[in-house]
């Protein structure tokens, strides 16, 4: 069976958010699309009774992931799917999949305390303990000891799968089980991938420190939030990749 999928078709209205994509679904008798998306998840439609779907309420990963639940009546019994569904309006480019405040992460992932003060450091929770840094704010990790880059980047390494597994898939019943792409350039073009393809493509190539003093898991880029104007809010830690790439698996 193959479970990776892709497609185009002349955009009619387009999608504009998450809500046209829940509608598709529930129009699957009548949507080539939706029939396509289903066929592409294993199901045969001869066997499909009804599909039901919605947009989850509340947020169970990122902030601005979305996961559409989908119910599936099939001759004997109901199958339910979770899917991640990411909007592209550009030909490529990274996109954030996570975003929170350090402490938010330290209870997620246990990080311990001295790892803990370096990322302080990297988000700008605490200033730079060196003079003649880029931002007077932050330290970039390649600014920092040779102590501190090495047990930033072995915490990550040991902690890999996790970190990629809670900012991609998620935990509990609203976990992510597919992610849909679609490229609203042009021609509307979609992929729909099983998450544990997503999360082995994007963690793919171990844990380094980039040129510009910033730390990649993979595909997966790691970064201080910045912008919004100083608030403090611009110390938080995201992490971005770029949903494109899944047109080329």
């Amino acid at each position: 069976m193959d479970l990776i999928k892709k497609g185009s078709e002349t955009a009619k209205a387009g999608f504009q958010n998450e809500i046209d994509v829940v509608n598709t679904f529930n129009d699957w008798k009548t949507s080539k699309l939706a029939q396509d998306w289903l066929v592409a998840m294993g199901y045969k439609l001869d066997d499909i009774e009804y599909v039901k779907a919605e947009k989850i309420k509340g947020t169970y990963k990122a902030d601005i992931q979305v996961q559409v639940r989908i119910t599936i009546k099939l001759k004997s019994l109901v199958d339910c799917q979770n899917i991640q569904v990411k909007l592209v309006s550009n030909e490529k480019g990274y996109n954030q999949v996570d975003k929170r405040w350090l402490k938010n992460y330290k209870e997620m992932w246990d990080i311990p305390d001295d790892v803990y003060k370096i990322l302080q450091h990297y988000t700008g929770e605490l200033p730079p303990y060196t003079k003649n840094t880029k931002d007077k704010r932050r330290m970039f990790v390649n600014e920092m000891t040779d102590i501190d880059q090495h047990k930033l980047v072995w915490w990550v390494s040991e902690n890999q799968y996790l970190i990629v597994s809670d900012i991609l898939k998620g935990r509990g019943k609203f976990s992510a089980e597919w992610v849909l792409v679609i490229q609203k350039v042009g021609l509307l073009k979609w992929v729909l991938k099983p998450i544990n393809v997503v999360m082995n493509y994007y963690s793919k190539g171990g844990v380094s420190i980039t040129p510009s003093g910033n730390i990649k898991i993979g595909r997966i880029t790691i970064q201080r939030k910045g912008g919004d104007n100083g608030r403090p809010t611009a110390n938080m830690l995201q992490f971005k990749l770029d949903p494109t790439e899944l047109f080329l698996i």
